[in-house]
Order: C-alpha cells, then sequence, then structure tokens
C-alpha cells in the first residue's frame, strides 16, 4: 500500500486488499484468528492448459508439447521473457495451509499481535519459495522437460506485464515451513499430469 498498483494487475490486487482488510475487520470485531494467506504464482496438476486464459505454466508446458508433437522449429513465448517469477507447486500450496491452520493458539495470537493494525504490515502470510526466474529461464527449461530441441522466439508486441514478483518468505519460514517440490520436479510432474489427461 506504499505505491501504485501495476496496470495491468490493479484488480487482481485490489480484490486481494479487500480480503485482507475483511479478514483484519472480523479479527477485531470478532475476536476471530483469520490469517490470510499470499501465494505466489502456482501450478500443478488440475491446472487450466487453455492457452487463450491459463497462467504461464500450463500455457507454455500445452505451447512447447504442442510444438514438439508438430515437429516445430521453434515456440513463440509472449514479451521479452526477462520478467522474474517464483512458482509453487499447487500440493506445496495445501500443505503450507494446513501448517498454519494446525498451529497452536498461541502462535497464531502472536502472529496477529505482532502490528499495529496498519495494512502494509499487516499479519498476512506469504507462500512461495522466496526464489524467482526468468520468463525464459523457465521456457528453456519446460523445453528440457518435454525434450523440445526447437529455439525460443519472443513476441515484444506483447506484454511483459510486472517486471518482477517475488514474496518475502521470512514468516512463513519462522512458522517452520518450506517448500518440497522443486521448480524442475513440479514441472515433470505437472507434465506427466497433462499427457494423461489433457494431451
Amino acid at each position: 500500500m506504499a505505491g501504485s498498483l501495476e496496470s495491468t494487475n490493479s484488480s487482481y490486487a485490489i480484490a486481494k486488499i479487500s480480503g485482507i482488510e475483511m479478514c483484519w475487520s472480523y479479527n477485531r470485531q470478532y475476536g476471530t484468528q483469520f490469517i490470510p494467506v499470499m501465494p505466489t504464482n502456482l501450478y500443478g496438476t488440475n491446472d487450466n492448459f487453455d492457452l487463450e486464459n491459463s497462467h504461464v505454466v500450463p500455457a507454455l508446458i500445452r505451447k512447447v508439447h504442442e510444438a514438439k508433437t508438430a515437429g516445430a522449429d521453434s515456440v513463440t513465448i509472449w514479451g521479452t521473457g526477462t520478467p522474474r517469477r517464483e512458482f509453487l507447486y499447487v500440493d506445496d500450496l495445501a500443505e503450507a495451509c494446513i501448517h498454519i491452520m494446525s498451529l497452536p493458539d498461541e502462535s497464531l495470537n502472536k502472529i496477529l499481535n505482532e502490528t499495529q493494525n496498519d495494512l502494509r504490515n499487516s499479519w498476512l502470510i506469504n507462500i512461495g519459495t522466496g526464489t524467482d526466474i526468468t520468463i525464459q529461464e523457465l521456457a528453456k527449461m519446460i523445453c528440457k522437460v518435454i525434450g523440445f530441441r526447437g529455439g525460443l522466439v519472443f513476441d515484444r508486441s506483447k506484454p511483459d506485464g510486472t517486471p518482477r514478483k517475488l514474496l518475502d518468505i521470512s514468516r512463513l519460514k519462522a512458522l517452520g515451513w518450506s517448500h518440497k517440490v522443486p521448480l524442475e520436479e513440479g514441472i515433470k510432474k505437472t507434465y506427466e499430469w497433462f499427457i494423461a489427461n489433457v494431451a
């Protein structure tokens, strides 16, 4: 809340901020212990692989798979490939939420009491890996997993979006949780699911 919202992401950001504010208000008014969590970019089994409205990991998996199947020389990717993103396997998110919900009351109350009702320093808990990669690095990793040996073409007429999205996960780590599925392993699991259920 210290700066302007990124234009391509503002509606989504406002919805998230409203949810955080709602939890904060319920806790003050009703004495609840709601702690909002903020996941990073998610991917995994049961994802949406539609090229018109999917997120970057499933979209790239489908594009690269189709390019390999068609024997294409290259895959076209939106933007410059330079934006950095953090990715979390969906099962890790589920485990993190269960971990937080299972905390004893003393730990929950400590989290709730550590701020001074300041949304910018809210007690929400970011859930992520704490590491990011460029879209170009992600695309190369997906090509490696799928076995596509063609080139990557970046369509610079398409928007990049936010230059970098990386969460501060220090609160989550302090609560004793960290992700278990490395990105390349998660992409392999997601691709296997895609082959069995979508392709």
